[in-house]
């Protein structure tokens, strides 16, 4: 693993097997407290590449959202 600034790190290579599996390694999956039968969000940009997200915590982040105030609402117009 090599280190990076402010948390980024590389972990190295990893090979796509026949059935397009690939290992996630150790030092990854400690670092991100990914454990066997965790559930993974695999998110791709076209442009940027493939992100891989524990999905409990991008459901911590989407219910967050989902409580925020939005712009324009009903708040804003009683102002």
């Amino acid at each position: 693993m090599i280190k990076g600034p402010e948390g980024k790190c590389i972990f190295g290579t990893v090979k796509v097997g026949e059935k397009g599996q690939i290992v996630i390694p150790k030092e990854a999956r400690e670092m991100f407290g990914i454990k066997p039968g965790d559930l993974l969000l695999l998110l791709g940009d076209e442009n940027q590449g493939i992100a891989i997200v524990k999905n409990e915590i991008f459901m911590q982040f989407a219910e967050s959202i989902m409580k925020a105030p939005f712009c324009g609402g009903e708040e804003e117009k009683e102002k």
